[in-house]
C-alpha cells in the first residue's frame, strides 16, 4: 500500500515519473483526492517553498519540485472529475497584477476542484478588472486573489474596488491570501476572507458559499 508521505518525499526529490507512478498506485488503492493533496502533494509543495525562502534551495530545485508537482496533478485530475458532484459554487483565482508566482495558486485551485468547487484559473498577473469580468461572466460566488510579494498588495484592495464599482460586492465573496498577507490587511481593505494556506482556501471558501 501507498504511503502518502513519499508522494511528499518523491516531489520533493523532483522524481516527476516516481511521484506521478505513486498517485496512480494511491488512486488504485482508492485514497480520496483530498488526502493524496493533503498528506502528499501539498505538504510536499510547500516544504520545498519553505526551504526557497530560507535560501536552502536555489531557484532551479524549486522549478523541478513543482514540475513533478504539476505532472502529479495531470494524472490527479480524472480522479477529481470522475468524483464531482454538483459544484459548491464558482471560484475565480488568480496571482494579482505584477505577481508571477503560480505555484500556491496552482496548488489551491486543484484542492478546490478536489473539494467540489468549480475553479476558473485567470493564472498570474491579473489586472482587477479581469477578475471582474471573469466573476460576472461565470456567476462566480467568489474571487481569490494571491499576492506573494509586498509590492503587489496594493492589487489586492484594487480588486476590492473594482468589485465594489462594478456593483457586484453584495454577492461575491472576496478572499485573499498570499506570503505577506495577513488578517488585518484583509480587515483593512474591506476584503471578506483571509486564508493562511491552501487547506484555509478550502475552509473560507466553504464558509463563504455557506454564508451565501
Amino acid at each position: 500500500m501507498v504511503n502518502l508521505s513519499d508522494i511528499s518525499n518523491s516531489l520533493q526529490s523532483g522524481k516527476a515519473k516516481e511521484t506521478s507512478d505513486l498517485i496512480a498506485r494511491a488512486i488504485k488503492e482508492n485514497y480520496s483526492v483530498e488526502s493524496i493533496l493533503r498528506q502528499g502533494l501539498i505538504p510536499g509543495m510547500y516544504a520545498m517553498t519553505n526551504r526557497y525562502k530560507r535560501r536552502e534551495i536555489f531557484r532551479p530545485e524549486l522549478l523541478i519540485a513543482a514540475r513533478a508537482m504539476n505532472i502529479g496533478i495531470g494524472v490527479l485530475r480524472p480522479a477529481i472529475a470522475s468524483s464531482a458532484g454538483e459544484p459548491k459554487g464558482a471560484v475565480i483565482i488568480g496571482a494579482v497584477k505584477g505577481d508571477i508566482h503560480d505555484i500556491e495558486k496552482t496548488l489551491a485551485a486543484v484542492t478546490l476542484e478536489g473539494a467540489g468547487f468549480r475553479v476558473i484559473d485567470l493564472g498570474v498577473s491579473v489586472s482587477p478588472e479581469r477578475f471582474v469580468e471573469a466573476a460576472v461572466r461565470e456567476s462566480a460566488q467568489i474571487i481569490l486573489c494571491f499576492s506573494s510579494l509586498p509590492a503587489t498588495m496594493p492589487q489586492l484592495k484594487s480588486v476590492v474596488h473594482a468589485a465594489s464599482s462594478a456593483g457586484i460586492r453584495s454577492r461575491v465573496k472576496i478572499m485573499i491570501t498570499g506570503a505577506p498577507v495577513t488578517e488585518k490587511y484583509c480587515q483593512d481593505i474591506g476584503a471578506d476572507f483571509y486564508a493562511r494556506d491552501t487547506v484555509g482556501v478550502v475552509e473560507m471558501a466553504r464558509a463563504a458559499c455557506s454564508n451565501g
